[in-house]
């Protein structure tokens, strides 16, 4: 194999699991709130499966960690690369705060505002990423998809537990 072949590899590994090390990060503060603090609160009629929650999590941490990888790619040595990796690394902090927020410290109207702001830096993010790469903006849509989705969960969960 190739130097280039090689360091693609490790790249995409390195990308991959830094999403999902902030997933399981997170894990640490949603798993013990499951069955007790958010098991208590009052949920709207579309909320999902406490089991639908990993896979699609596992799932876009996976695609985030590409999309990264396709960025990293185009080589570090572009200020926009750059830029972009750093758009993304907040955005990946916001991801583990908003968790942290909701299940660990259990402020709904805190994870809402956190949530919002989430949002924005997606966006953010795939604008940035599609510049540079159009498949690595692609691979964030589902993401961006499904934190709408959390949000509007998330303003539900708040208004339903006052």
């Amino acid at each position: 194999m190739s130097r280039g072949i090689v360091r693609d590899i490790v790249r995409l590994i390195v990308s991959i699991v830094v999403c999902q090390l902030a997933g399981g990060i997170g894990a640490i503060f949603t798993t013990p709130a499951i069955p007790t603090w958010y098991a208590s609160l009052n949920k709207p009629p579309f909320n999902p499966p406490n089991w639908v929650f990993f896979p699609v999590w596992t799932l876009l941490y996976t695609l985030m960690g590409i999309a990264a990888f396709l960025v990293w790619r185009k080589g570090l040595d572009q200020r926009r690369v750059r830029v972009a990796l750093g758009i993304f690394g907040i955005q990946l902090i916001l991801n583990l705060a908003w968790t942290i927020i909701f299940f660990g410290l259990h402020s709904l109207l805190g994870a809402v505002f956190a949530i919002v702001l989430l949002w924005i830096f997606i966006l953010i993010n795939i604008v940035t990423f599609w510049k540079i790469s159009k498949p690595a903006g692609a691979l964030l849509i589902p993401y961006i998809l499904w934190v709408s989705f959390a949000g509007l969960l998330n303003v539900s969960v708040w208004m339903l537990n006052p």
